[in-house]
């Protein structure tokens, strides 16, 4: 059970639909302005209801029915994600719990843009270990809650969405054949989202801030992060197919993460590729960060860009630095519709799971409620008669 494939894929995105028009009466910018430095035209943007969980959840429960796979059936959850909504419990874990999937480990994992990628390798190992079968992995961004909004440099570029794949255990060669991750903390204020502890109690006076920063928003030096995409991009797609014994020209299709498009040009005309093996969509969805590259992957396979044996290449970059490639010998074929439609994955069956969480929830609180609470004098005095029954021994 060596190999690991993706057997199911399903993306999300919220409703809402945010023009770079509509963008234009919130900062000094235009259409034009947008589209000409960066590619995109629009981008989706959650809603008030709307959480990374929740966006997770959607995009999963999509991925198992393609993959018709129980979520009783899934062995591990990973989400990769900057914008969860708490530090624990992990989006995983929400997740988890919103599929009924009681058989699953979880985790978050935090790698910006990269996140996908590493999560797919990690999902990969674990497969290749015969620690689990079937693994959930996830991309999933809530990147308009972390916007500053008067920051034209950056709220023009992201979105909201999610993204997932199912990979399983085989026999059958394939699947996932290389990858390659790789670092720099060196160049961490470059693309950077900052964590703002505040502690209200005495103890820290008058508050304390993580690296000087008074509000949680992303930040950005454009120059920087372009020179260093343009550079990593080519070398770790060159890297991994080196590592696959083959070349850049037996490459089929390469599903970078969606960040500008300009960046995308300037690796296909260094590896000497045509344009079109880079697949696009960041002018209908902008920047997901982590769920960039599964929601590009599904609206490729939608649109009959992957057929199975073609050798495509995931490559990401991002905040850390980080940057990554993983390349997938693909082996499924797109579900014929009438029977998608047929085992459409049931809302029943998580409305379901999200009742028996809810009913877990009562019973532990329940069970606190009933559970006499420790009695501290109690046990002094217990450990007093102790010492004493000890003193009449002696």
């Amino acid at each position: 059970m060596k190999y690991a494939h993706i057997i199911g894929w399903g993306r999300y995105v919220p409703n809402r639909v945010m023009t770079n028009d509509q963008m234009a009466e919130l900062v000094d910018t235009t259409d034009e302005w947008i589209f000409t430095r960066t590619g995109i035209r629009q981008r989706h943007i959650a809603g008030e209801q709307d959480t990374t969980a929740t966006l997770a959840f959607e995009a999963a429960a999509r991925a198992l029915a393609v993959a018709n796979v129980s979520p009783s059936q899934v062995d591990l959850i990973i989400v990769a994600t900057s914008t969860a909504e708490y530090a624990f419990p992990s989006t995983a874990t929400q997740v988890q719990s919103y599929l009924g999937a009681s058989n699953a480990a979880a985790f978050d994992l935090s790698a910006a843009c990269t996140g996908f990628v590493y999560a797919v390798n990690m999902a990969w190992q674990a497969i290749a270990t015969g620690s689990v079968k079937n693994v959930v992995v996830i991309g999933a961004e809530m990147m308009s809650r972390v916007m500053d909004w008067e920051d034209r440099q950056t709220c023009i570029l992201f979105g909201d969405g999610a993204g997932a794949v199912v990979m399983q255990g085989s026999s059958v060669p394939g699947g996932v054949i290389a990858s390659a991750l790789h670092a720099d903390g060196s160049g961490g204020n470059v693309l950077s989202l900052p964590n703002v502890y505040k502690n209200h109690a005495a103890i820290m006076s008058p508050t304390y801030e993580l690296n000087g920063a008074d509000k949680n928003v992303v930040g950005m030096h454009g120059r920087q992060v372009f020179r260093f995409a343009t550079s990593v991009v080519p070398d770790s797609i060159r890297e991994v197919v080196a590592k696959a014994n083959l070349t850049v020209k037996d490459v089929d299709l390469v599903i970078p993460h969606q960040a500008n498009s300009r960046i995308l040009e300037s690796a296909a005309k260094k590896l000497g590729i045509p344009e079109e093996k880079f697949y696009s969509n960041v002018h209908r969805v902008g920047n997901t960060s982590a769920a960039s590259i599964p929601i590009a992957l599904c609206e490729a396979i939608d649109e009959g860009r992957i057929k199975p044996n073609d050798k495509v290449i995931f490559i990401g970059f991002g905040g850390g630095l980080t940057w990554g490639s993983t390349l997938v010998r693909w082996g499924s074929k797109a579900p014929d519709e009438l029977k998608l439609l047929e085992r459409e994955w049931k809302r029943t069956r998580y409305v379901m799971a999200r009742g028996r969480a809810k009913l877990r929830q009562w019973g532990r609180q329940l069970s606190a409620y009933f559970t006499p609470s420790p009695n501290p004098d109690a046990r002094l005095k217990d450990a007093e008669k102790d010492k004493d029954k000890k003193k009449g021994v002696d």
